[in-house]
């Protein structure tokens, strides 16, 4: 009798495989894709996710004669898989992932392009992703990406994407005005913290510090750990991090909601009660993320939502 692989090592293997350079929007909606898939009974896990410059010169160089910043990536034993150089695939950015159907025990790769195939893609295509299935020319059956309409030119540029969950029962708006959860988090910092981030509804890097300037604010006032509030997640704010569970009523309870909110899992209310809801969306998270899934928000947890 065959037994059907766990979700979880699905869930381990794609967190590995994807590297730790992805989009926070894109990871989250690459495991939501495999856990959706794997409740319909079809077995997927995540074959590449970020790549680096170098890998992607590696692979560009296969097939070719090929030097990049004075290096020879030259390969012509293997055949040629990409036309894409550094720089020209949005894995550099962390946007694009690359999937593949695993025997029901997790022991096979399948990559026969079939309805199991198929439909994973449609599930994909549901949270926000474009298939490299649909593409004209070059069909790229494994591939999804979410770019937010952004060019390479525009990417190298430093220009980041404006990326919407639609996870956790939520849908968001892909043009104009963001989630209004998100909106009313940005208030909330604005007015606690005297940020001046735009309530636009989306999470950037100036949320991000905002929440960052919000815990070490209150690591301050409630524990006295003498942080510099600056919104940087240096090596002190790692340091002085303190855990909370299930029951804290306090706003380090809040900011942890509000980042899981950020992240693409929902909490329940934001409302500065570490309660059930609070503790399910943690657990998700934790074990999505392939760190100790606890339920209880400490140095790895904090660390591995604000790295």
């Amino acid at each position: 009798m065959t037994v059907k692989v766990a979700l979880r090592t699905l869930l381990e293997r794609s967190v590995k495989k994807m590297g730790k350079g992805m989009n926070p929007v894109v990871k989250a909606s690459a495991l939501e894709m495999v856990e959706r898939a794997y409740n319909e009974g079809i077995t997927v896990q995540i074959s590449a996710g970020y790549r680096s410059l170098e890998e992607q010169a590696n692979l560009y160089g296969q097939g070719r004669v090929y030097s990049y910043k004075g290096k020879n990536y030259s390969n012509l034993a293997k055949p040629i898989v990409t036309k894409a150089k550094p720089g020209q695939s949005y894995h550099n950015y962390g946007l694009a992932i690359d999937f593949f159907i695993v025997s029901d025990d997790g022991r096979r790769a399948i990559w026969t392009v079939n309805s199991k195939w198929q439909r994973v893609a449609a599930i994909g295509k549901g949270l926000g992703f474009k298939w490299g299935g649909d593409w004209s020319s070059f069909k790229d059956y494994p591939h999804l990406e979410m770019t937010g309409g952004l060019s390479y030119t525009q990417l190298q540029a430093g220009k980041e994407p404006r990326l919407t969950f639609k996870l956790e029962k939520r849908e968001m708006q892909k043009s104009g005005k963001g989630d209004n959860h998100i909106i009313s988090i940005q208030q909330t910092l604005n007015g606690r913290n005297e940020t001046a981030i735009e309530g636009d509804g989306f999470y950037g890097p100036k949320t991000r510090s905002a929440l960052i300037k919000g815990l070490q604010t209150e690591m301050n006032k409630q524990f006295n750990k003498k942080l510099v509030v600056d919104g940087k997640w240096g090596p002190k704010t790692k340091n002085a991090i303190v855990t909370i569970k299930k029951g804290a009523s306090c706003n380090i309870t809040w900011i942890l909601q509000a980042t899981l909110y950020m992240k693409g899992y929902n909490p329940g209310p934001i409302d500065g009660e570490f309660g059930k809801n609070t503790e399910t969306a943690l657990y998700k998270y934790q074990r999505a993320s392939g760190i100790s899934a606890d339920k209880l928000a400490g140095k790895e947890t904090w660390n591995d939502l604000f790295a």
